[in-house]
């Protein structure tokens, strides 16, 4: 059955997990603090730029800024909810003091923008990792906070792999929230060497490194820690869903992974996957490998590295029976993220 026959069908919400924000109070508070930590942002007549050392956003188009021009965008799209989150730099490269005002003013703002949408818009909570004490203490003012359905965080944090214990308090505290994790990429491999030229550190750096933070988690054993913790891949798992079977291979043989009781494979359904893979085919695989129910909708809101018609890019799946693309376009983020009917 096509998409077009199905769309007349009962449906599901159309919730777009994968959408960042840089509200104008974190830009700001970024503009006056940020320096000292190695962060400015210098005004563009297109927008505003921040530059951290190699991570760099902007211009930063109105869009990403303004609720009223998302709103409108959504209603083209024809989605009906984004889980808000932001993007490099993320808070990583400040100080513990300056990285906890950074995610409690985004965090406030995500608040306020569900508040002003609250049909329209939730939050994925940002936290200052990198300091353990900070990130516990805004995850405990804000895990219940109106509008906060998840949690957003690197690939990688700073120079730290997610494998690392350091990280583990943390870990804790977000699976009793109940919370779902959002990761993505950051400060990828290679991106200020190999991968600078071309844009190669996002079009290869983003897929590359999703795919080894997946197996830092596998292999380092906080999949199996923490079995209540639920992560998000963006831009379809990256690499991981077409190297699985490599992994699984060396796990048969290498004497490396000889510590994981079972094979990589057998983790591919701890993680959920959004649809950003701009390749009807990939997108087949990889609703076919992991299954329909693990697969959300993602557009990558407002880049212009992301789907501008996301609810199009699941329709073109005309081997998914109706209740099955409905599961991708709205039922699984609404059941990952706990919303209300």
């Amino acid at each position: 059955m096509t998409f077009q026959a199905a769309a007349s069908r009962p449906r599901a919400r159309r919730i777009d997990i994968h959408a960042h924000y840089y509200p104008e109070r974190f830009i700001d508070l970024m503009e006056t603090e940020g320096c000292r930590c190695g962060a400015c942002v210098r005004r563009d007549a297109r927008g505003p730029v921040i530059d951290a050392g190699p991570l760099h956003a902007g211009p930063l188009a109105r869009r990403f800024i303004d609720l009223d021009l998302r709103i409108a965008d959504m209603d083209a799209q024809g989605v009906d909810m984004q889980a808000l989150s932001l993007t490099q730099p993320m808070v990583y490269w400040a100080d513990a003091p300056l990285a906890r005002r950074l995610s409690a003013v985004f965090n406030d703002e995500l608040v306020a923008a569900h508040a002003r949408h609250p049909t329209r818009l939730v939050g994925l909570a940002m936290l200052p990792v990198h300091h353990a004490d900070e990130a516990l203490a805004e995850l405990e003012r804000v895990r219940q906070a109106p509008g906060i359905r998840g949690i957003y965080m690197g690939t990688a944090i700073g120079d730290m792999d997610l494998s690392d214990e350091r990280l583990f308090p943390v870990f804790a505290a977000i699976e009793d929230s109940g919370l779902p994790i959002f990761l993505h990429p950051l400060k990828v491999l290679g991106m200020e060497d190999r991968l600078k030229p071309y844009f190669l550190a996002n079009l290869l750096g983003n897929p590359f490194d999703t795919a080894v933070a997946a197996a830092k988690l596998m292999a380092g054993g906080v999949l199996d820690r923490f079995p209540r913790l639920s992560f998000v891949l963006p831009h379809g798992g990256g690499a991981l869903p077409f190297l699985i079977g490599r992994l699984q291979h060396g796990w048969r043989v290498r004497p490396e992974l000889a510590h994981m009781a079972s094979g990589p494979e057998s983790y591919l359904k701890r993680f959920f996957y959004d649809t950003i893979t701009h390749s009807d085919a990939a997108l087949a695989y990889l609703i076919d490998l992991v299954g329909p129910d693990r697969v959300l909708l993602g557009s990558d809101y407002c880049f212009d590295m992301g789907l501008e018609r996301p609810v199009e890019a699941v329709g073109r799946q005309e081997t998914l029976a109706p209740d099955q693309q409905e599961q991708i376009l709205g039922g699984n983020a609404a059941a990952l993220l706990s919303l209300p009917d």
